[in-house]
């Protein structure tokens, strides 16, 4: 049985999927969600800094999140009669928009080509903003969920990089997961998130400006530089795991295709297969490095929606501050202010520690 995927409509408007597991043991009919919901916030403003040219969005609802509510009141869990929930019906995993987004609900374009540099340059933050649960269960993570389970959120990931991708205004797709309190997650429940951005993030514009400099064979130069080096962590058939030459945090793994995919929707089944492998493998090595969870961002790098898509490879960066059974690296003076990192660790003794832990697939 194939990945099914269900969509519905919640009470304000906002999009809902359920995304089941190839083995589900679910029925395909869903209940409706029949909460009165008031009005979706309306959307926020970006203001340019006009410093470093970047878009900043002011989004001042975010502050009435909930934040690390109990469980009875955990809004992505299912349904029931005592706590009104995000997700009406049980599910394998699922996917809905955020009620507090940092970017959209309204979709629009920005004139990048036109549009110079200046002082008090503001407009609607435009985009999406989507959340996808991992399961059900309030507890775990995605590294304990079966390698089935971990292939489904990949789907649902390149499904959603897709339809996104698809959306007007929309330059760029970033998949990402927060976890641990330490990272500064609201809810504990297994879960990731989806930005949908009305530009090319500063971190992307980077990355473009290297691959000018250095010529469009960029990552497969990269690939070729780190697997012949002592950092390499695991490798498979279709993607490679290393801890990079210049790590900036204490733990810190890249995952690359070993083929040029601009992003998730790029993947292959057969290089989908292997990614819910090797994908819950180095998460499960994160948590194996010490006696207690480790914190991270699971952050995946894809190509800009617009340009530059045959040269801006799909990259996996796995990050944690954790420099310690009970310490972690804090952004101080240098990393904040200067955006100038200091490394903890050597990115060597990284990858030792990383395959002295790693877990079986």
């Amino acid at each position: 049985m194939p990945i099914a995927f269900h969509f519905h409509t919640m009470a304000d408007g906002r999009e809902l999927i359920y995304v089941d597991d190839a083995d589900t043991t679910l029925s395909p009919e869903r209940r409706a969600d029949e909460r009165t919901l008031e009005p979706r916030p309306e959307t926020a403003t970006m203001r340019r800094d006009v410093l470093t040219g970047e878009w900043v969005s002011i989004v001042p609802t975010r502050q009435h999140r909930v934040m690390l509510p109990g469980e009875e009141a955990n809004p992505l869990v299912p349904q029931t009669r005592d706590n009104p929930s995000e997700i009406p019906d049980n599910y394998d995993v699922v996917v809905f928009e955020n009620r507090s987004p940092s970017f959209g609900p309204a979709l629009g374009d920005i004139d990048h080509e036109n549009l110079t540099l200046g002082f008090g340059q503001s407009g609607p933050a435009h985009g999406r903003c989507e959340v996808v649960c991992f399961s059900p269960n309030p507890t775990g993570a995605l590294a304990t969920h079966s390698v089935s389970r971990v292939r489904t959120v990949i789907e649902a990931w390149a499904q959603r990089t897709e339809a996104l991708s698809a959306l007007p205004g929309i330059e760029q797709v970033f998949v990402f997961e927060n976890r641990g309190v330490e990272i500064g997650v609201t809810l504990h429940h297994p879960h990731g998130q989806i930005y949908a951005y009305p530009f090319v993030t500063p971190r992307t514009q980077r990355l473009l400006d290297s691959i000018s400099r250095m010529g469009p064979s960029f990552f497969a130069d990269l690939v070729e530089f780190e697997q012949s080096s002592q950092r390499v962590v695991a490798q498979g058939e279709h993607f490679v795991a290393y801890v990079p030459f210049a790590a900036r945090w204490p733990l810190e793994v890249h995952l690359v295709p070993r083929r040029h995919v601009p992003d998730l929707a790029g993947l292959s089944e057969e290089e989908r297969d292997e990614l819910a492998v090797m994908y819950r493998q180095l998460l499960g090595t994160f948590d194996a490095l010490y006696d207690t969870p480790t914190p991270y961002i699971a952050a995946w790098h894809q190509a800009p929606v617009r340009h530059s898509r045959d040269q801006v490879r799909l990259m996996l960066q796995i990050t944690s501050p954790r420099r310690g059974k009970t310490a972690l690296k804090y952004l101080a003076g240098s990393e904040s202010a200067m955006g100038a990192f200091v490394g903890d660790v050597l990115p060597e003794a990284q990858a030792q520690r990383f395959r002295e832990a790693l877990v079986s697939p």
